[in-house]
């Protein structure tokens, strides 16, 4: 249910902030506000992200087709900017979300000092930490 907290709270503000400005009879800048905050929960959401695979399954397709895969978690902004700049080449990566998935936030645990720092992105066996969006779009773009 975590995950649909963030964006819950985006969602529950932008409403409230839209109404408070249309009662005071601005609505342009509640219609404004509320777009802000929709458009704020949904990229934050995990609607926003690839559909998420478990550790095992995404690590297992990686094998066979080279592939790399992506540790994220929702709310994670280093993971929004790292899915912007994929823009549809992210669907040429296998997305796991640590939340759902203790395997996964183990797996991160593991190569980055105990910590859950996201993304990670596994590639050849490597564990690559907060990598350039440039580099993984380069990686994704020529398989």
């Amino acid at each position: 249910m975590r995950v649909w907290g963030l964006p819950s709270v985006f969602v529950l503000v932008g409403v409230a902030l839209a109404v408070g400005a249309i009662a005071r009879g601005e609505t342009g800048t509640g219609v404004v506000l509320l777009a802000v905050f929709l458009l704020l929960g949904g990229v934050n959401s995990p609607l926003f992200f690839p559909r998420s695979l478990t550790s095992a399954e995404a690590l297992r397709r990686s094998r066979v087709d080279g592939r790399p895969v992506v540790y994220w978690r929702p709310g994670c902004s280093f993971c929004i900017r790292l899915r912007l700049r994929l823009g549809t080449r992210a669907r040429r990566a296998y997305w796991v979300n640590i939340w759902r998935d203790p395997e996964a936030a183990a797996a991160v645990r593991a190569v980055n000092d105990g910590n859950e720092t996201v993304p990670t992105v596994f590639l050849d066996g490597r564990a690559h930490t907060n990598p350039d969006p440039g580099w993984l779009r380069t990686v994704v773009g020529g398989r």
